[in-house]
């Protein structure tokens, strides 16, 4: 049976998760970061497997891992690196490597070709030590089904938050990977989380609980409720933590609706009595200006009262549209004037703050069945959000919002709305559909780009999300022209004539 475990690599943080990953199956493991380091160690022990990665900045590592294999041929070489050194490294090396990894490592991979290392020992061996090697299976074998068969998310992590284990659930939807980061697989972060309940746990040795959106690899999101525990060594150091993560999703999409509800009225409470005080004062000026017949007077005033009326209003629909489930009410109407029907409302907004508002379109538009209400707030959500963007962005001395309309060969249509404002980050993308999630702090309720999702949905469509943060961002909204059962009487192919015609 392999005991000692020798990994040259140059990269101290991945060489350290490897390492806890390997001494939790009772490896005794050695590290060296540099050539001098691996020597003093080759002169002090014999170990039986040498994993290496054989690129070093200045200099490679070839010539040491030939000279190890042709001074004891019995000795196992596994190549650990990065995907782009591979070729070389099997062209230097050939077969006296017995295994070629790419970085990350797959844990499933690794445990293979250690298997592969391992087995003329354990044939060697079997005989004389068939009891203490069948029942250190045994326990190693219960404790790995114990560990892959707990229905959460769990991972293992070290001090840099790189992960050393993970179960079965974790690896399906999160990847199977050792040494990778856990902020870059949960949350696709390029930097650790701000309060993060493992490097809490770190300093204070308490379990730490926290509510999370995550996403997996295939684009999902999970909303799960994360706990963590300190692992300690036998000196009662703590030298990893535990996270397990219970998938709540479920519990989240049927959550009371009215306690939802009330949330949201208790959040947007502030910015009503806001908008009603700004409206008794616009009220109060149009009032005070028609009796002294000031025409600026007046006309500010008015101004403010269509400000705020526009406000409160979109904010009620917004209400009652989330309050009340609303079958969808299908209606033919031209693709064209809907168009004009939502320029006619952003445009304004947009020259107001000196933003370039485009209209582009393609192909032969026509007509498409939507509700017309709905479907015209949600686009025109997403315009005004392209606006904000815009006006919230100081870095750039001229901004513009672009609407393009293209007309599909399947019987769809292509809204595709960009602008050049801000731009988001990636967690930021994969969360502004959520419910009362808002990048804009105290300036947004949350709801409208939840809504306008939800409404596209509704229609058959979908919205992708491109954006990127200094370059502005881009929604590529595509919905059906038509959809089966939703009006009655009408099928596709009588609706394809009646366009036709």
């Amino acid at each position: 049976m392999v005991k000692q475990i020798l990994i040259i690599d140059p990269d101290a943080s991945f060489s350290n998760a490897l390492a806890v990953y390997l001494e939790r199956q009772f490896y005794e493991v050695y590290k060296a970061h540099a050539l001098e380091s691996a020597l003093t160690y080759l002169d002090s022990t014999a170990p039986e497997v040498v994993i290496s990665d054989p690129f070093f900045e200045k200099k490679d590592v070839f010539g040491l891992l030939r000279a190890l294999k042709n001074s004891d041929p019995t000795r196992q070489l596994i190549v650990l690196t990065h995907p782009n050194n591979i070729d070389r490294a099997m062209s230097e090396l050939g077969n006296k490597a017995s295994d070629y990894l790419t970085k990350p490592v797959n844990s499933k991979a690794l445990d293979i070709a250690l298997e592969h290392a391992r087995k003329w020992i354990y044939l060697q061996f079997r005989s004389s030590n068939r009891g203490v090697v069948s029942h250190l299976k045994y326990r190693n074998n219960l404790y790995e089904q114990l560990f892959d068969e707990v229905p959460c998310f769990i991972s293992v992590q070290d001090f840099e938050f790189r992960i050393t284990a993970a179960n079965r659930k974790f690896k399906t939807h999160f990847g199977d990977v050792v040494g990778e980061y856990c902020y870059k697989v949960y949350k696709h972060r390029t930097a650790p989380c701000s309060h993060c309940p493992v490097a809490m746990t770190f300093k204070d040795g308490n379990p730490h609980s926290t509510e999370e959106v995550v996403t997996a690899h295939g684009g999902r999101q999970f909303h799960v409720v994360t706990w963590t525990a300190p692992i300690r060594d036998s000196h009662g150091q703590i030298t990893q933590v535990i996270e397990m993560s219970t998938d709540i999703t479920q519990i989240r999409h049927l959550q009371n609706h009215l306690e939802a509800l009330g949330i949201m009225l208790g959040s947007m409470s502030h910015g009503v009595k806001g908008m009603l005080t700004a409206l008794d004062g616009g009220i109060y000026q149009m009032e005070s200006g028609m009796k002294r017949k000031d025409e600026q007077r007046i006309q500010h005033a008015f101004g403010i009262i269509k400000d705020m009326s526009a406000r409160i209003r979109d904010m009620v629909l917004d209400i009652l549209y989330y309050a009340k489930s609303r079958e969808v009410n299908y209606q033919k109407i031209a693709v064209q004037r809907l168009i004009e029907d939502i320029s006619r409302t952003v445009a304004p907004t947009a020259e107001k703050n000196k933003i370039v508002y485009e209209i582009t379109t393609e192909g032969d538009l026509g007509e498409i069945y939507i509700d017309s209400h709905w479907f015209h707030s949600a686009l025109v959500n997403i315009l005004e959000n392209a606006i904000d963007a815009c006006r919230e962005d100081a870095s750039k001395p001229h901004h513009r919002v672009t609407f393009s309309v293209k007309a599909l060969p399947d019987d769809g249509i292509v809204f595709d709305i960009s602008d050049n404002g801000i731009g988001v980050d990636r967690e930021t993308r994969e969360k502004m559909f959520t419910l009362f999630f808002s990048s804009k702090g105290a300036k947004g309720t949350g709801l409208g780009l939840f809504i306008a999702n939800h409404v596209i949905q509704q229609h058959g469509g979908s919205v992708e999300v491109e954006s990127e943060p200094g370059k502005g961002s881009r929604f590529i909204i595509r919905v059906p022209r038509f959809q089966e059962n939703t009006y009655a009487g009408i099928t596709q192919d009588s609706w394809r004539s009646a366009v036709q015609l």
